[in-house]
């Protein structure tokens, strides 16, 4: 993994100032107290920003009867939407964090009740959850406002703007830098060590592989909904997201219009594969820089578009592969990782050239040349019962490190993501986030609905059982 730079000790003229920063900015906002280092370059002072800390209800849940999934889903929708809105009173530095805090409590004591009264009907009110209602704050990293770009102006000179136009600029500037990311969520990837590791193939492997050619979006398929974690719930992502295969795919699809839809996968695989868009911090207005999901929920800059979307499925090293049933929903990475912590976070950055170097919490610096990659590598461990879970999670799993299933999991084709994009050399890049993750590194991550028919399932099956390699 990458080598983080050694903090210093604070001088007291920088706690002097980090009190004076907390006191004019009435708790909230950016307070420039430690220090970072960017790679290649000297340590110096960084900016802390602070952000909401939430305890995530959902991850909680392991068994959400049927009949209340939807008003759950609802509800912790609304938690989301809760705490993204507390987020931008915190960033507009206007905020007291105490009441702020308090307010939120309130908030989320209300919508947990009526989660866990909905739960009490269907017979499984579950204990505990009233005590996650209480948030905190946490420090991260924040950019330097002297590190992002100008805000685009439409080619009008900084000299020829008004007063009022150069304060909303700064204001603007300021704005991204609290956002992130920081100076400290980048590495050159030269600097890391080769650190991934597969295992060796057993008898009995399932060695082939099933590719499926979908495009890079040509269809321009946006939407910041996310219909596996938050169905029925617009902007239930407060991110932007890029879609591939299935073309039709929001927060209300079910899966007789998943089942109808059309696709752009050539192979007629109606599947949803989709993911947060990648940005470069520019400055420069987006179309959705006013919409929810886009600059309402502080993503902001220009959506680069993939060079090259590779979807892959794999073997098993130990066993052959199982078919996926119709409609198994699987999410991988964890797109709060920032505050859940990164016990289910499984970003993978990299560049081309360098793809045995890995990174989980932080963004490639790529050599001239060199593309940035995004790898996502799925669940491929069913409990072979359930097609989702109340979490999302427990119904799949990843196999250990000799690539075994744990008990009562059988394999089943791995699917692997691979997303390449061309970078200008010297941009500054982040990928979508909810507004208080501050876009940071680990909290990417891929989200995936098996739409195959039984037919081509079973096809793609036998060719990774075989040992093939099918298109």
């Amino acid at each position: 993994m990458s080598q983080k730079g050694h903090k210093r000790r604070l001088r007291p003229k920088h706690k002097i100032l980090a009190a004076m920063s907390a006191l004019v900015l009435g708790g909230g906002g950016v307070v420039f107290v430690s220090q970072g280092a960017f790679a290649g370059q000297d340590s110096r002072n960084a900016p802390v920003t602070a952000t909401i800390d939430c305890p995530d209800v959902g991850d909680k849940l392991d068994n959400v009867p049927d009949p209340a999934r939807n008003e759950v889903d609802a509800n912790l929708a609304q938690l989301d939407t809760q705490v993204a809105d507390a987020y931008k009173q915190l960033s507009s530095g206007q905020a007291n964090r105490k009441a702020l805090l308090g307010g939120l409590k309130q908030q989320r004591d209300k919508t947990i009740t009526n989660l866990s009264d909905t739960l009490g009907k269907a017979g499984q009110k579950p204990a505990g959850l009233q005590g996650l209602s209480g948030c905190v704050m946490k420090e991260a990293a924040a950019a330097d406002p002297a590190d992002e770009p100008a805000a685009d102006n439409g080619g009008q000179d900084a000299a020829k703007q008004s007063a009022p136009q150069q304060q909303q600029q700064q204001q603007q500037q300021q704005q991204q830098a609290k956002g992130g990311p920081a100076r400290s969520d980048f590495v050159a990837i030269g600097n890391v060590k080769p650190n991934v590791r597969k295992p060796a193939a057993r008898g009995g492997a399932s060695t082939g592989s099933f590719a499926v050619q979908c495009g890079r979006n040509e269809n321009g398929h946006f939407n910041p909904d996310n219909v596996i974690v938050a169905p029925g719930v617009s902007n239930g992502a407060h991110h932007m997201h890029d879609y591939v295969g299935n073309k039709t795919t929001d927060a209300f699809s079910t899966n007789n219009s998943l089942a109808q839809s059309g696709t752009t996968c050539t192979n007629g695989d109606q599947s949803t594969y989709y993911w947060p868009v990648l940005r470069l911090r520019d400055g420069k207005a987006e179309k959705d820089a006013k919409a929810p999901g886009g600059g309402q929920d502080a993503n902001v800059g220009t959506i680069l578009k993939p060079k090259q979307v590779t979807i892959e499925f794999k073997g098993s090293p130990v066993s052959k592969v199982a078919a996926m049933p119709r409609f198994m929903r699987i999410i991988t990475g964890d797109a709060k990782a920032l505050t859940n912590g990164n016990a289910n976070a499984n970003a993978s950055w990299s560049c081309t050239g360098f793809e045995n170097r890995q990174l989980k919490d932080k963004y490639p610096v790529c050599p001239k040349g060199s593309d940035v990659v995004r790898t996502f590598n799925f669940q491929s461990c069913w409990d072979g019962k359930n097609i989702d879970s109340a979490n999302h999670r427990t119904h799949v799993a990843f196999a250990d490190a000799n690539g075994n299933c744990k008990k009562g999991f059988k394999a089943i084709p791995q699917l692997v993501q691979r997303i390449v994009y061309s970078v200008p050399p010297g941009s500054r890049f982040a990928v979508d986030s909810f507004p208080e993750q501050l876009h940071k590194p680990a909290t990417d991550h891929g989200d995936f609905i098996n739409v195959m028919s039984n037919g081509l399932m079973a096809g793609a099956v036998r060719c990774i059982n075989d040992g093939r390699a099918c298109r």
